[in-house]
Protein backbone atom coordinates (compact mmCIF):
# COMPACT_ATOMS: atom_id res chain seq x y z
CA UNK A 1 0.00 0.00 0.00
CA UNK A 2 1.77 3.51 -1.00
CA UNK A 3 2.11 6.20 1.85
CA UNK A 4 2.59 10.09 1.84
CA UNK A 5 3.48 12.17 4.45
CA UNK A 6 0.74 13.62 6.38
CA UNK A 7 -1.28 16.84 5.19
CA UNK A 8 -1.57 20.14 7.31
CA UNK A 9 -5.26 21.86 6.78
CA UNK A 10 -5.34 24.95 5.37
CA UNK A 11 -1.88 24.61 3.14
CA UNK A 12 -2.11 26.33 -0.40
CA UNK A 13 -0.90 24.08 -3.20
CA UNK A 14 2.62 25.93 -3.31
CA UNK A 15 3.45 25.25 0.15
CA UNK A 16 5.80 22.08 -0.29
CA UNK A 17 3.98 19.47 2.21
CA UNK A 18 1.20 19.91 0.22
CA UNK A 19 2.19 19.09 -3.05
CA UNK A 20 5.11 16.78 -2.51
CA UNK A 21 2.62 14.79 -0.32
CA UNK A 22 0.87 14.69 -3.74
CA UNK A 23 3.59 13.55 -5.74
CA UNK A 24 5.13 11.15 -3.34
CA UNK A 25 1.63 9.13 -3.44
CA UNK A 26 1.35 9.26 -7.05
CA UNK A 27 5.01 7.73 -7.24
CA UNK A 28 4.16 5.21 -4.79
CA UNK A 29 0.57 4.18 -6.50
CA UNK A 30 2.18 4.34 -10.12
CA UNK A 31 5.12 1.80 -8.85
CA UNK A 32 3.12 -0.39 -7.03
CA UNK A 33 0.26 -0.83 -9.60
CA UNK A 34 3.04 -1.71 -12.13
CA UNK A 35 4.44 -4.46 -9.96
CA UNK A 36 7.83 -2.80 -8.87
CA UNK A 37 7.04 -4.05 -5.43
CA UNK A 38 3.69 -4.81 -3.16
CA UNK A 39 4.08 -2.00 -0.91
CA UNK A 40 6.23 0.95 -0.82
CA UNK A 41 6.98 4.17 1.46
CA UNK A 42 7.67 7.43 -0.99
CA UNK A 43 9.27 10.10 0.89
CA UNK A 44 10.36 13.35 -0.48
CA UNK A 45 12.38 15.94 0.96
CA UNK A 46 13.09 19.84 0.45
CA UNK A 47 15.05 22.44 1.95
CA UNK A 48 13.72 26.27 1.64
CA UNK A 49 15.29 28.02 -1.52
CA UNK A 50 16.13 24.51 -3.11
CA UNK A 51 13.80 23.66 -6.21
CA UNK A 52 14.27 19.94 -6.44
CA UNK A 53 14.34 17.19 -3.55
CA UNK A 54 17.58 17.22 -1.15
CA UNK A 55 16.24 13.35 -0.43
CA UNK A 56 14.13 10.77 -2.01
CA UNK A 57 13.70 7.80 0.51
CA UNK A 58 11.88 4.43 -0.63
CA UNK A 59 11.30 1.38 1.78
CA UNK A 60 9.85 -1.30 -0.11
CA UNK A 61 9.76 -3.35 2.98
CA UNK A 62 11.23 -6.02 1.57
CA UNK A 63 8.60 -6.70 -0.73
CA UNK A 64 10.54 -5.14 -4.26
CA UNK A 65 10.01 -7.50 -7.25
CA UNK A 66 12.83 -5.56 -8.97
CA UNK A 67 16.37 -6.44 -8.69
CA UNK A 68 17.24 -3.14 -7.38
CA UNK A 69 17.77 -1.72 -3.76
CA UNK A 70 15.78 0.57 -2.40
CA UNK A 71 18.57 3.17 -3.06
CA UNK A 72 18.16 2.48 -6.80
CA UNK A 73 14.54 2.46 -7.27
CA UNK A 74 14.98 6.41 -5.13
CA UNK A 75 17.91 6.82 -7.76
CA UNK A 76 15.33 5.67 -10.49
CA UNK A 77 12.36 7.43 -9.85
CA UNK A 78 14.22 10.65 -9.81
CA UNK A 79 15.34 9.72 -13.25
CA UNK A 80 11.55 9.08 -14.44
CA UNK A 81 8.92 11.59 -12.02
CA UNK A 82 11.84 14.45 -12.04
CA UNK A 83 10.12 15.52 -8.52
CA UNK A 84 11.19 19.15 -8.31
CA UNK A 85 9.71 22.56 -7.37
CA UNK A 86 6.48 22.67 -6.06
CA UNK A 87 5.39 24.75 -9.02
CA UNK A 88 6.27 21.68 -11.51
CA UNK A 89 4.02 19.48 -8.98
CA UNK A 90 1.14 21.93 -8.76
CA UNK A 91 1.02 21.83 -12.79
CA UNK A 92 1.56 18.35 -12.70
CA UNK A 93 -1.35 17.14 -10.94
CA UNK A 94 -3.27 20.56 -11.66
CA UNK A 95 -3.27 21.33 -8.04
CA UNK A 96 -4.33 25.14 -8.76
CA UNK A 97 -7.60 24.07 -9.97
CA UNK A 98 -10.48 24.46 -7.64
CA UNK A 99 -10.64 20.53 -6.17
CA UNK A 100 -10.18 21.23 -2.31
CA UNK A 101 -14.14 21.54 -1.42
CA UNK A 102 -13.93 17.80 -2.63
CA UNK A 103 -10.71 17.12 -0.45
CA UNK A 104 -12.23 18.62 2.24
CA UNK A 105 -14.24 15.71 3.39
CA UNK A 106 -13.45 12.12 3.22
CA UNK A 107 -10.01 12.40 3.07
CA UNK A 108 -7.22 13.17 0.16
CA UNK A 109 -5.63 9.77 -0.06
CA UNK A 110 -7.32 7.03 -1.78
CA UNK A 111 -10.69 8.54 -3.36
CA UNK A 112 -11.24 7.74 -6.84
CA UNK A 113 -9.45 9.96 -9.58
CA UNK A 114 -12.49 11.49 -11.94
CA UNK A 115 -13.16 14.54 -13.81
CA UNK A 116 -16.35 16.91 -13.11
CA UNK A 117 -18.11 20.02 -14.02
CA UNK A 118 -17.81 22.88 -11.75
CA UNK A 119 -20.36 25.62 -12.12
CA UNK A 120 -19.16 29.47 -11.16
CA UNK A 121 -21.47 32.56 -11.12
CA UNK A 122 -19.73 36.03 -11.02
CA UNK A 123 -21.48 39.52 -11.66
CA UNK A 124 -18.28 40.29 -13.05
CA UNK A 125 -17.85 37.26 -15.85
CA UNK A 126 -21.30 35.89 -15.40
CA UNK A 127 -21.72 32.06 -15.26
CA UNK A 128 -18.96 29.66 -16.03
CA UNK A 129 -18.78 26.06 -16.54
CA UNK A 130 -15.37 24.58 -16.03
CA UNK A 131 -14.28 21.12 -16.56
CA UNK A 132 -11.58 19.81 -13.47
CA UNK A 133 -9.77 16.94 -12.95
CA UNK A 134 -10.21 15.37 -9.21
CA UNK A 135 -7.61 13.23 -6.63
CA UNK A 136 -5.24 13.47 -9.83
CA UNK A 137 -2.24 12.29 -7.73
CA UNK A 138 -4.33 8.53 -7.59
CA UNK A 139 -3.84 8.25 -11.31
CA UNK A 140 -2.28 5.66 -12.81
CA UNK A 141 -0.83 7.44 -15.26
CA UNK A 142 2.91 6.23 -15.17
CA UNK A 143 2.29 2.60 -15.19
CA UNK A 144 3.50 2.08 -19.01
CA UNK A 145 6.29 4.35 -17.74
CA UNK A 146 7.28 2.26 -14.80
CA UNK A 147 7.40 -0.53 -16.08
CA UNK A 148 9.44 -0.03 -19.28
CA UNK A 149 12.01 2.03 -16.78
CA UNK A 150 12.14 -0.70 -14.41
CA UNK A 151 12.28 -3.80 -17.29
CA UNK A 152 8.98 -5.18 -16.41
Amino acid sequence: MPTAAALSPGKDPSKVDRSAAYAARHIAKNLVAAGVADEMLVQVSYAIGVARPINIFVDTYGRSHVNMSDGEIARKIDELFRPSAPKAIEDRLKLRNPIYQETAAYGHMGREPQTIVKHFKSRYEGNKDIEVELFTWEKLDYVDKVKAAFGL
